[in-house]
């Protein structure tokens, strides 16, 4: 949908992973892997969800392709359910327009609390959600919360409250704004570190 060059989201956490010695994420709606890759090309190993098998299978057939199966670990998981990892497993987690996916508000504080729990003390999530200044929001069908249907697909709009009402086990170091695609999509950037 958004081609194969990194999202500016991936560029802005790479800046800040590199930053921060990061070398091994968990990235979570993995999608197809234009971000998975352009993190293992810059050699931070990626243990990369997606709940298509479908995506994980062409993840696994891109990282093969160009040598970067050392740095890519790609597992079938819904993010509805507990993390299959240890806690303090990951020095790091992004995941780009994951949270806008038609997840509830109590399912959103799971996922929350699923992120603190695999993340060593100081790690940062990074993520991106649709904002409230989307051009899409509250159009189409209202599904509660802030979730509105449009051709059959559900999205999760996001206030910087609702943002901050998810900083159970972390601060909040930034919230910052950027459009993506022809449309274009209104975006958060979201950065929080784990307390």
């Amino acid at each position: 949908m958004f081609g194969s060059e990194p999202s500016y989201s991936a560029k802005i956490a790479l800046e800040n992973f590199k930053k921060n010695n990061v070398k091994h994420i968990i990235e979570l709606g993995a999608g197809l892997g234009r971000d998975t890759i352009f993190f293992a090309k810059n050699s931070i190993k990626v243990t990369a969800l997606d709940y298509s098998p479908t995506a994980v299978e062409i993840i696994k057939n891109k990282s093969n392709t160009l040598g970067l199966s050392d740095f890519i670990d790609t597992q079938t998981h819904d993010l509805r359910q507990k993390l299959n990892f240890k806690d303090d497993s990951f020095e790091g987690c992004y995941s780009h327009m994951l949270y806008c996916m038609a997840f509830t508000n109590s399912e959103l504080v799971n996922l929350n609390n699923e992120i603190c729990r695999v993340l060593h003390k100081d790690s940062m999530n990074i993520y991106t959600v649709r904002n409230h200044t989307d051009a899409d929001y509250k159009k189409g069908i209202h599904r509660g919360e802030d979730l509105y249907e449009m051709n059959g697909y559900i999205v999760h709009y996001f206030s910087d409250e609702k943002v901050k009402e998810l900083l159970k086990g972390f601060n909040n170091l930034s919230i910052d704004y950027f459009d993506e695609g022809s449309f274009p999509r209104k975006l958060s950037l979201v950065i929080n570190q784990k307390i």
